[in-house]
């Protein structure tokens, strides 16, 4: 009797033992996967001549791998460590290499091109970054949706080349693999210029409209404005990612009339961003990314006059989350934040031609 109920017991505690092994498996193998994604670096160009195709081949995979470790590197690394990076320009990426897939390719006689996914072992990567002590982030952030948006200089949705090309631009990039997970989608047939206009202003009314027709909370336009009189693209980043509410908004020239490979080079920086705003906040750094909360009332005798003073502080560099609660004729109320607070932006502002003052304990904007 004794001896059975015993066999029972000891049945008991091995299947308990069995389950929290298993239990404790699951979640260093979930652990393990988590940071996984974000040690691939896919869509890689590479683009190679050499005296035969062979020869042009091997001189592409070897220059493309050691460009996307460093692309690598860059990825998971807090821009304000990137100084400490010069510590491994040493290194071989051969010693952290995984694997290589082709995405698409095309040789002659002489030359390789071709769109690669190099893959890179997590665990290497992360044994060097942590023996330097380079703080490093490897979780990704929830998905968001973005919604490439092209306008002309009336302010109109273009649809015709310029679209395509700056869509395109984007679906180039690595939106799997990068810190910050895009869905692109087109704009939807509801969402109206005015709309664009008001979440370009930094409305929020704007971003809840995106997030009720888009039935996501983190939905981001990305507004490319072509200027053929200034030959410039102002590009537009609107609305909330993981972080939070955005509106950056940043100017490119168009050189050589090559508007393609200025859309390229600002959806790079635009990604560049949106990884750099996730990496600020899980690496424990995002108060002096995204600044300090300012509370502010601008006053002002005009519509022109309010458009200009929204434009100064629109492209400031250092100011984000811009957003306004309530607007009149002659005020609005609205908050930003911007690195050092209120006394810094003051002084950046009166360089602008802009009076912030506090009057009565709120803070008043004005023009000079």
């Amino acid at each position: 009797m004794w001896r059975g109920s015993l066999l029972v017991e000891l049945r008991e505690i091995f299947a308990t033992v069995i389950a929290v092994a298993a239990a404790l498996a699951l979640a260093g193998a979930a652990s393990a996967a988590r940071g996984k994604g974000v040690y691939t670096v896919g869509n890689y160009p590479v683009d190679a001549r050499a005296k035969n195709a062979v020869a042009a081949k091997k001189k592409a995979l070897a220059e493309g791998q050691k460009a996307a470790f460093r692309s690598l590197l860059k990825r998971v690394v807090p821009v304000t460590a990137y100084d400490r990076l010069k510590r491994l320009s040493s290194l071989n990426s051969s010693r952290f290499f995984e694997g290589v897939s082709v995405r698409s390719e095309r040789n002659s006689r002489t030359r390789y091109i071709a769109s690669l996914d190099f893959s890179f072992r997590p665990d290497s990567v992360r044994y060097v970054l942590r023996r330097e002590g380079i703080p490093f982030v490897e979780e990704q952030a929830p998905e968001l949706i973005m919604i490439p948006v092209v306008r002309d200089a009336q302010g109109a949705i273009e649809t015709g080349r310029a679209s395509r090309v700056w869509t395109n631009t984007w679906k180039d990039l690595d939106l799997e693999h990068t810190l910050t997970p895009i869905d692109l989608q087109r704009l939807n047939p509801q969402i109206h210029p005015d709309s664009l206009k008001r979440l370009d202003e930094g409305r929020g009314a704007a971003q809840r409209i995106l997030a009720g027709e888009y039935k996501s909370p983190r939905v981001i336009v990305a507004i490319a404005d072509l200027e053929p009189s200034t030959k410039r693209i102002i590009v537009t980043l609107a609305g909330v990612d993981a972080v939070g509410p955005i509106n950056i908004k940043r100017r490119y020239r168009v050189f050589d009339g090559d508007t393609a490979y200025t859309m390229e080079l600002a959806a790079v920086v635009g990604l560049g961003v949106l990884e750099g705003r996730w990496k600020a906040i899980k690496s424990g750094s995002g108060s002096s990314f995204s600044g300090q909360l300012v509370a502010l009332q601008a006053q002002y005798t005009s519509l022109a006059e309010w458009n200009e003073m929204r434009r100064q502080l629109l492209e400031m560099p250092g100011v984000v989350d811009l957003r306004i609660d309530a607007q009149s004729a002659r005020g609005a109320n609205l908050s930003l934040r911007y690195p050092g607070g209120a006394e810094e932006l003051a002084s950046a502002l009166y360089s602008r031609g802009l009076t912030l003052k506090s009057a009565g304990g709120v803070l008043i904007l004005h023009s000079r």
